[in-house]
């Protein structure tokens, strides 16, 4: 059963003006964000030949490109997310929609390799701040089946940005729109955030925690620097061959990581001490994350099936792009046209989680959906050990079940874990899903770079990728077991739970 983390029932303060039934309008708004951001994570794959070529740019700056998205995203997270508990959810968001466009902007105008590095890291700093405030929405602004089918919406936008950004790009950079090549890329973002801005106060409800808790400063710190010494070496020990300073960036985060989870402990204690004193918490002893999140079975249990999850999604796109065009002869759009293959059966399956879920629960989906991945991925492996290598059609069948696996899990493992997160704890909650998400794509590429680049022939090294990948989605399926069966398996269980919690209209 999920732990309850204060005896009060949710007010209109922590929930804000949070009707039974959300706005029209806040799931195209949200959504189309988080499409933009998985959608700029993968689709600079294709335009870094053709950028490197027209701004003059060299292996570090290509690598950059890259690597300062992904670190400034990951860094951001967990702090965003107490932003938008402090000061409000929509208003958080709508900063980071409009950041996010003025940073695309610079990207597609970017004169030099220098200033599209600068760019790159403020759309990642622009993303941490819509990730948290995404979650948090869906789980304040919709309860019961409304926030299931949600959640749903949620797991097909990020998988249609994840799994065809490599497609969009190539046919971007095709048409070459305006003579713009790879800056239509960035570029293609204006129009859709334009478009989104105006209305983020119509349509999303405005939600913050209440008493307006404080930003933790040393918690602010502490975190911010941990996770930037552990994904940076991640990124870039796989380019570099793993120097002396990725070892000790990653020791040393790890140890800060120590320290901020000491940090927050004793900073919830005092939180806690303080509210049972005075009736009311003070700014001052307010954790960054409350770490009685931590109790809630369904949130512990679930951040380890998001990483075993996240694991393997970075990895698995990098090593098939990898495989497609170094060992299959095939160029960007044309592996982009393979992954659709993908697409398909993610497109098939996402779209009726939320009905699986109703009939199975969500272990069972995820259980499920994990093991269409391992099948998928095994016969993906056969067409690299196998005799049927004689064109790309035969990884046609492994890539649908992948992707009918994929469609499967994405929803339920990130609904699962904040399913019985309290409405004023939702965006702290959401800034560390987020965050494991992006540390585990990070780690996860950091790893199976090993075993792919362990072995000199592309067809093994293809084979051994996938098949590792296959055994962490197999560890993925034995880890469902541990999420509570009484608050997430069960039938109605988890309506009943959710509905104790719904917000109320305002």
């Amino acid at each position: 059963m999920s732990t309850s983390l204060n005896t009060q029932q949710p007010t209109e303060a922590e929930t804000g003006a949070t009707a039974p039934t959300a706005p029209k309008g806040l799931l195209p708004v949200v959504l189309t964000a988080t499409f933009m951001t998985a959608l700029d994570i993968f689709v600079v794959n294709v335009a870094l030949p053709s950028l490197q070529g027209d701004l003059g740019a060299g292996p570090a700056a290509v690598q950059w490109v890259m690597a300062g998205f992904s670190l400034a995203l990951a860094a951001g997270l967990v702090t965003a997310g107490r932003l938008g508990d402090r000061y409000g959810r929509r208003r958080v968001f709508g900063l980071g929609l409009a950041l996010f466009t003025l940073a695309s902007a610079a990207c597609g105008l970017a004169p030099t390799a220098a200033a599209l590095v600068g760019a790159r890291v403020a759309q990642g700093l622009s993303a941490a701040l819509m990730g948290p405030q995404v979650l948090a929405i869906l789980r304040t602004a919709f309860s019961g089946a409304a926030q299931a089918r949600a959640f749903a919406r949620y797991g097909l936008t990020m998988g249609v940005g994840a799994v065809f950004g490599q497609l969009i790009g190539g046919l971007l950079i095709r048409a070459d729109l305006f003579g713009l090549g790879w800056r239509s890329c960035f570029l293609i973002n204006l129009p859709i955030g334009l478009a989104a801005l105006p209305l983020v106060r119509r349509s999303l409800p405005e939600s913050r925690a209440p008493q307006r808790p404080g930003l933790d400063p040393v918690g602010v710190l502490l975190v911010t620097t941990a996770l930037t010494g552990l994904v940076l070496p991640l990124i870039q020990g796989p380019q570099l061959h793993w120097p002396l300073w990725t070892g000790l960036c990653l020791g040393g985060s790890l140890a800060l990581l120590a320290v901020f989870a000491v940090h927050q402990h004793r900073t919830t204690a005092a939180a806690t001490a303080t509210t049972a004193a005075a009736a009311t918490a003070t700014t001052a002893t307010t954790p960054l994350v409350d770490t009685r999140l931590f109790r809630d079975r369904a949130f512990s249990a679930g951040l380890l099936a998001q990483l075993a999850f996240w694991l393997g999604q970075g990895s698995f796109f990098l090593v098939l792009a990898l495989h497609l065009q170094f060992g299959r002869g095939l160029d960007a759009l044309g592996a982009g046209l393979v992954f659709t293959a993908i697409g398909l059966g993610y497109l098939i399956t996402s779209n009726t989680t939320h009905r699986v879920t109703a009939r199975l629960g969500e272990r069972r989906t995820i259980a499920l959906g994990g093991l269409l991945m391992a099948l998928g991925l095994g016969l993906l492996a056969l067409t690299a050990y196998g005799a049927a290598d004689g064109g790309v059609r035969w990884l046609a069948p492994g890539l649908f079940v992948d992707g009918l696996g994929m469609g499967l899990v994405i929803a339920p493992v990130t609904s699962v874990v904040l399913a019985g997160v309290e409405p004023r704890l939702a965006g702290s909650a959401a800034g560390v899903v987020s965050t494991v998400q992006q540390v585990g794509g990070a780690l996860g590429i950091a790893l199976i770079g090993l075993v792919y680049y362990g072995a000199g022939d592309p067809a093994a090294a293809f084979g051994r990728s996938v098949l590792a990948l296959a055994v962490l989605e197999l560890v993925l399926v034995g880890l469902v077991r541990f999420l509570p069966r009484g608050a997430h398996g069960a039938p109605g269980a988890a309506e009943a739970h959710r509905a104790h919690e719904a917000p109320r209209e305002g």
